[in-house]
């Protein structure tokens, strides 16, 4: 099949790969290059560095509006029997998709966590199960029709990067299948159950507070914003990241938020207690809490404070 791809995250690059591999790229259409990192150098998207190194001969185009007359004539110009959408972060309007088959794929198991940040949401909110869809496109985000989707577990201590990878790697085969559903004329749409809907909004750094009332809540809610926007505790009046960790036995008297088993990373809430797995110190690199608590002779009885509370001091 001839595919032009638009994409611009590191989620569609396994899927971009594949289709090189097995289709015909006949475009591709990434988010501008931008200044990013200390030295503020020119940097392309990550389905823009990869389309640039593995396929330099397909065209490419980089629009700040993916809308405008003059990049609508581009793209539709380019020959195709499917537009493949992944991670790509602007809405495609009804004049630029018409007449085109167009396919998203999404990191979740839709209706559930429509919106930006669906991975992060599935972790924060507990949930065991984790997916990708494929979907048409449509007016309202992430609702359009559902034509396949795929299922993964969320292992107790897996971060939303963990997932995000194991998502990332999934899509090929989903998506593949359902190219080769199309090109059989035998793709099923369903609609999406609009009373299921769940929505997950993009994750901002003043999300990253955390409540030590509950140890699965907590435990969730670190590893869901791991490594963004991350949830930030105070210790020894510095801020200390914490980027994993696992509920871990029964409840503790102590107040939550003090740390009751200093080798073994143990912290009280206010329901059950919270192994802490890997942190990050201000101006370090991550590491496990056995090695943090080695190198600063942490103590039993320490006191970790959410950020929640540091705000609202």
């Amino acid at each position: 099949m001839k595919i032009v791809f638009l994409g611009s995250g590191a989620f569609g690059v396994p899927t971009l790969e594949r289709l090189a591999a097995q289709h015909t790229i006949t475009g591709i259409v990434t988010q501008p290059d931008r200044r990013v990192g200390r030295g503020k150098n020119l940097t392309p998207t990550p389905i823009g560095q990869w389309a640039a190194e593995y396929l330099p001969n397909v065209p490419m185009a980089k629009p700040e509006k993916i809308n405008t007359d003059e990049a609508r004539e581009t793209i539709r110009g380019w020959e195709s029997d499917a537009w493949v959408v992944i991670a790509y972060g602007q809405y495609l309007g009804s004049k630029l998709i018409a007449d085109r088959f167009a396919i998203n794929l999404h990191g979740s198991r839709l209706p559930r966590w429509r919106g930006a940040a669906p991975i992060n949401a599935a972790i924060v909110a507990g949930d065991s199960i984790s997916g990708n869809s494929v979907i048409t496109i449509a007016k309202e985000m992430d609702a359009g029709f559902v034509l396949g989707q795929s299922e993964r577990l969320i292992e107790p201590t897996m971060t939303a990067s963990e997932l995000h990878n194991a998502l990332s790697l999934d899509g090929p085969d989903l998506m593949l299948k359902v190219l080769a559903d199309h090109a059989k004329g035998q793709v099923r749409m369903e609609k999406q159950d609009e009373g299921l809907v769940t929505v997950a909004p993009k994750m901002l750094k003043s999300d990253g507070w955390i409540d030590f009332a509950n140890s699965a809540a907590c435990r969730c809610r670190i590893n869901g914003l791991s490594p963004w926007p991350c949830v930030a505790v105070e210790h020894r009046s510095q801020v200390l990241k914490v980027l994993r960790a696992q509920s871990a036995g029964t409840d503790s008297q102590e107040v939550p938020g003090t740390i009751v088993d200093a080798g073994a990373g143990i912290v009280a809430c206010g329901a059950g207690v919270l192994q802490l797995l890997e942190v990050q110190p201000a101006g370090k690199k991550p590491m496990s809490w056995q090695a943090y608590s080695n190198g600063r002779q942490v103590k039993d009885g320490e006191v970790l404070i959410g950020r929640s509370e540091v705000d609202s001091k």
